[in-house]
């Protein structure tokens, strides 16, 4: 663990991307095969392999208690630390060092690895504090950063993940095309520099109930950029209000993977009971809609599922879900992601999913203004936008490439005013980046919050507006501040849904900043009222188009 936190640290002391690739790559050679995954996933940022379900469970709370524990510095010191660095894995390394506390170090990346499964394997949030404050008393402030830093999922040493695939390829003198074709298939890096150093890159192969990456979507302005990047002939998908799932089907077992590749099978039992009524071996890739007497529900219905593990009777009545298919990744043994996408759709057309399935509803055009007219429609609808595909385009997971597009404009805008604001993290430590921000409620000067932002300012503006920020600080609690409400923004979103957490009653989704309204004085912003008007006109949900599959629940 020592040299893997020697090696860390240098490569987050360099801003050149070789000499993070060679640096890596320098180190990976060292490891035999039991440690050389497990290093590799730790670069990657991830404790255990990509798909691997299991949680640490081990918060902000717990952390402060046992490094409170372990050093004797009272909490107002620790946070202290924590505003200098806004990093779990800084704050560690410096309270350990002032406190004159940590271990010689020494430990074994197989040791640390082990103490990760205990921690994962469950018991009381007491008994994984213990077992975290076991781990941190026998490490070097240095190993302790990096231990720290993997729990919180947050390396940030400026190492994305084409890095680690770069020096995977230098260390064992692989293709850089054969790591990178891996890594999409498995996703798991780890497994994936095993591959490399046995020269077994090409037998990666999809797995059933091995979660695999997303094929991501680029987004686009307009139509014409459409047609310009795929051709005379695209196909369009209205762009779902759900949550994107990965469907694993064998004769013995059903898994359903979130788009961060979590097990949600439990929270959706009726999609688990159509699924064992299909036959043969299958991964689907798809969207979960929440449907009800052939009409797709608001993602507020939807979002009463989420979490719910085992949700009960009378929820499951009230909001139903069904897997609409987009695409059949893997049949009865045979990888399908090298076949062009029309060759995937005719297959998936030809199952006959049946009961509890859909099939996105597919639309082809030719030219931008067919493109356009199919865009305005999807907006009469309610939607967000389109989806658009390359008809000949294979599947590549875990890449955002020019094959689909997704076209979309923001639903609306309003004005806001700024009542608090929090430091920001990674490349926005040490400015106020993350807004609250309020509407009035008609015929008062009273305030009540809808949302938050930290993406639409430049670094400049940002800059700016925290040094006004910390003028009108109001009050501080911990890294967040309530502010003097006078800076105007006009912020973008996606949809009004009703939430309790917001006094308003109501939170938009996807919120983003436009612009800094200085021109438009705190009185001239919007109403609640104005709000409360678009929750309304989006209450029965977009009319998103689904196939028959059947799509009944």
């Amino acid at each position: 663990m020592a040299a893997l936190a020697v090696t860390a640290s240098a490569i987050g002391a360099t801003s050149s991307k070789l000499e993070k690739v060679r640096l890596l790559a320098a180190y990976l050679r060292t490891l035999d095969p039991q440690r050389l995954p497990v290093a590799t996933r730790y670069f990657a940022g991830r404790p255990f392999p990509s798909g691997d379900t299991r949680v640490l469970q081990i918060g902000g709370a717990a952390l402060s208690t046992v490094l409170r524990e372990l050093t004797g510095i009272d909490g107002d010191a620790l946070s202290r630390i924590y505003r200098r660095h806004a990093d779990a894995g800084d704050t560690t390394h410096d309270a350990l060092l002032e406190a004159g506390r940590g271990g010689t170090g020494g430990l074994d990346l197989v040791g640390v690895a082990a103490a990760f499964d205990t921690i994962a394997a469950g018991g009381t949030p007491r008994q994984r504090a213990g077992l975290l404050r076991e781990l941190l008393a026998g490490c070097s402030p240095e190993e302790a950063r990096y231990i720290v830093k993997l729990i919180s999922g947050d390396m940030r040493i400026g190492l994305r993940e084409g890095l680690v695939e770069e020096a995977i390829g230098r260390a064992f003198d692989r293709p850089a095309t054969a790591v990178a074709r891996a890594d999409m298939i498995i996703g798991d890096l780890g497994e994936v520099a095993l591959l490399a150093r046995d020269d077994r890159l090409d037998d990666a192969q999809p797995r059933l109930f091995a979660p695999m990456r997303y094929m991501l979507a680029s987004p686009v302005s307009g139509a014409a950029e459409v047609i310009t990047r795929l051709g005379d002939e695209v196909w369009v998908e209205d762009k779902y209000d759900g949550i994107r799932c990965q469907l694993h089907r064998d004769a013995g077992r059903v898994l359903l993977c979130s788009r961060d590749l979590k097990d949600i099978t439990e929270q959706f039992p009726e999609v688990v009971r159509a699924a064992r009524r299909v036959e043969g071996a299958l991964l689907l890739d798809g969207e979960l809609l929440a449907f009800r007497e052939r009409r797709v529900l608001p993602f507020a219905a939807l979002q009463t599922r989420l979490g719910r593990k085992r949700p009960p009777p009378q929820l499951l009545a009230e909001v139903p879900v069904v897997f609409v298919a987009w695409d059949l990744l893997f049949q009865d043994g045979e990888s399908l992601l090298e076949q062009p996408l029309r060759a995937r759709r005719e297959r998936l057309e030809a199952l006959g999913l049946g009961d509890g399935f859909a099939l996105a509803h597919l639309e082809r055009a030719r030219g931008v203004d067919a493109l356009e007219q199919l865009f305005l429609d999807a907006r009469a609808r309610r939607n967000e936008g389109l989806m658009a595909k390359d008809p000949d385009s294979a599947y590549t997971p875990g890449r955002r490439g020019l094959a689909w597009l997704k076209l979309k404009k923001p639903l609306d805008t309003l004005d806001v005013v700024v009542i608090g604001a929090e430091w920001g993290h990674g490349k926005r430590h040490g400015v106020l980046s993350d807004v609250t921000f309020a509407v009035r409620v008609d015929g008062s000067d009273e305030l009540v919050p809808v949302g938050k932002a930290y993406t639409g300012l430049t670094d400049a503006e940002i800059a700016e507006m925290t040094a006004m920020l910390l003028e009108r600080t109001v009050s501080e609690h911990g890294s967040y501040r309530t502010v003097r409400p006078d800076i105007v923004l006009e912020v973008a979103f996606d949809a009004v849904q009703r939430s309790a957490r917001h006094r308003s009653g109501f939170a938009l989704r996807f919120p983003r900043i436009l612009r800094w309204r200085r021109d438009k004085p705190p009185e001239e912003i919007d109403t609640l009222s104005r709000v409360r008007a678009i929750a309304e006109q989006l209450a029965e949900g977009p009319e998103q188009r689904v196939d028959p599959a059947t799509a009944e629940a």
